[in-house]
C-alpha cells in the first residue's frame, strides 16, 4: 500500500485532522507511563503530511516534559494526535493515534505491523519484554 490521505477525529468531533499516512507501514506502541496508561498506537509523521481541520482551541495541550505535547478533545477527552521535536529520532513530527482515524477497514488495521518501544526505561531502540508487549 502507498500513502493515503485519511481524516480522523475525537468522539464528538470537535477535534478533526487529515493526515497522510501508508497504513500498511504499521504503528507502534510504546510501555511509559503515558503510553501504557491509554494503550497508545499510534504513526508519526512529518509535521506537513499533517492538517488539523477544526479550530485548535477545541483541545487541550498536556506535556509532562516539555518536548512530547499530547493533544486532547477539551469536549470528550480524547487524544486524537500528538506532536514534539526530538532530534535523536528524526526531529519534529506529529503522532496519530490509529484507532482515531475514521472510515479504515477492521481488517486494514489488524493487517498493520506494530513496533514496540522500551520508553519507560529510555531504551526507545529495543523491545520491552513479551509479557509486557501483552498489556500495551
Amino acid at each position: 500500500m502507498a500513502v493515503q490521505t485519511h481524516r480522523g477525529s475525537c468522539h464528538c468531533g470537535n477535534v478533526a485532522f487529515e493526515v497522510d499516512l501508508d497504513l500498511s507501514a504499521g504503528g507502534g506502541k510504546c510501555n511509559c507511563s503515558i503510553c501504557r496508561k491509554t494503550r497508545n498506537w499510534s504513526a508519526s509523521v512529518k509535521p506537513e503530511a499533517f492538517r488539523l481541520l477544526t479550530d485548535p482551541g477545541a483541545t487541550t495541550d498536556y506535556s509532562r516534559n516539555g518536548v512530547v505535547h499530547w493533544v486532547f478533545c477539551s469536549t470528550c477527552g480524547v487524544r486524537p494526535y500528538y506532536h514534539g521535536d526530538i532530534p535523536e529520532a528524526g526531529g519534529a513530527f506529529v503522532g496519530v493515534q490509529l484507532a482515531c482515524l475514521d472510515g479504515v477497514d477492521d481488517a486494514q488495521l489488524a493487517a498493520a505491523p506494530v513496533r514496540y518501544a522500551n520508553g519507560r526505561d529510555n531504551d526507545w531502540w529495543h523491545e520491552p519484554s513479551a509479557a509486557e508487549k501483552a498489556f500495551l
